[in-house]
């Protein structure tokens, strides 16, 4: 990390020159190296720069910093965060290949150019089958080595992250505000955790709030940080799927996790499926499409055993024929009645006790689903 001012500032002096945006950010870094040498650089210099005109090659030369830039890194330094640009070591490697990188990012926690790095993204409002999945399949990627990357969003990305810490990892969130102001904030205390085993980063100054334009912009981030990207639960407009397009412009790979077929929560993983997505069901899925960091994949003893269901409690025919149609996505008491050709009074009966029972759980509106018994 660039820990001293007098390095730090020039980066923060040129982000903040009107017109010069994260690709001709890069650009000028690919030419010159260091922010230092772009100001010491002759105009007629700096248009050779794919993207520069004389006007913003002036603008560079007659520069001057605005205050509220050096407030953004007094403040950053005196909450002891840590900005690594695009010259650090530590800045992940995979990301300073994308076109147009962030110069640099705000850092709690311990940012690496981790071996093994791996999007996990989906649904804010997902279902409970999408958040088992996820945790399950994070936790055993986690213990596989791969550092969980995510955007500590509802939904899938908060349970990526908890996966990844369940198995023992690193993970990373990439936030879509800044770090002074966690979003949502019912995460603070995940953050806090993330940072003790890895790093939550955002390229926006600490006290941005979570704007709607900046997750767009933080996915190239998610993304760009990884070999590839896991999408579990997104609708056909979902954020996420914004993030799988983003990845594979990116030439990394694009792998989707299957759901209901009559969830409207799958669409857009289907569609991703269809579109040539890598179908996920175990982490081992994943190793085999990148085998280069591993060499031969691993025995199938080395990832997690599918838990033995817990021994269900004695059930009558009608009993256990409820239980049996059940899922792990909601169905409408009607529904379940309609399958079942029974009455609506007695199949009310029968999923109060097996909701006694611990079987199956009772959501708003009349919907049940099944308990996870593992």
């Amino acid at each position: 990390m660039m820990d001293h001012p007098e390095k730090i500032l020039p980066w923060f002096a040129l982000k903040s020159v009107a017109g010069i945006g994260n690709l001709l950010f890069k650009r000028l870094m690919d030419r010159f190296s260091l922010p230092q040498q772009v100001f010491q650089a002759a105009a007629e210099e700096l248009q050779l720069v794919e993207g520069m005109s004389p006007r913003l090659a002036r603008s560079i030369r007659q520069h001057r910093m605005p205050d509220s830039v050096r407030r953004d890194f007094d403040l950053a330094m005196a909450k002891g965060f840590s900005i690594i640009t695009l010259a650090d070591d530590d800045y992940p490697r995979l990301l300073h290949e994308i076109p147009d990188p962030p110069p640099y990012l705000y850092v709690s926690g311990s940012l690496r150019d981790d071996p093994k790095p791996l999007a996990v993204v989906g649904s804010r409002n997902a279902t409970r089958y999408g958040i088992l999945t996820t945790r399950t399949l994070c936790t055993d990627l986690a213990a596989l080595g791969f550092t969980i990357v995510s955007g500590m969003a509802k939904g899938i990305d908060t349970a990526a992250h908890e996966g990844a810490l369940t198995g023992a990892g690193r993970t990373i969130a990439v936030l879509g505000s800044g770090l002074e102001n966690i979003y949502p904030p019912e995460n603070r205390k995940l953050a806090g955790r993330i940072a003790q085993n890895g790093a939550v980063v955002s390229e926006f100054s600490p006290l941005a709030g979570p704007d709607a334009h900046h997750f767009p912009v933080r996915n190239r981030i998610i993304s760009g940080m990884a070999y590839g990207t896991v999408i579990v639960e997104a609708t056909r407009r979902s954020g996420s799927l914004i993030t799988a397009r983003l990845a594979a412009e990116q030439g990394r790979d694009v792998f989707a996790v299957p759901g209901s077929i009559q969830s409207f929560k799958s669409t857009g993983t289907h569609g991703l499926i269809k579109q040539g997505a890598k179908l996920v069901e175990h982490a081992r899925d994943i190793v085999e499409e990148l085998p280069h960091l591993f060499g031969p994949p691993p025995a199938p003893a080395k990832m997690s055993a599918k838990p033995t269901p817990a021994r269900l409690p004695e059930l009558s025919a009608e009993e256990a024929g409820v239980y049996g149609i059940l899922e792990p996505y909601p169905l409408y008491i009607d529904d379940i009645g309609r399958k079942l050709s029974m009455e609506p009074g007695k199949i009310a009966g029968i999923l109060l006790k097996l909701e006694l029972l611990g079987l199956v759980q009772q959501l708003p509106g009349k919907y049940f689903l099944k308990e996870d018994l593992s």
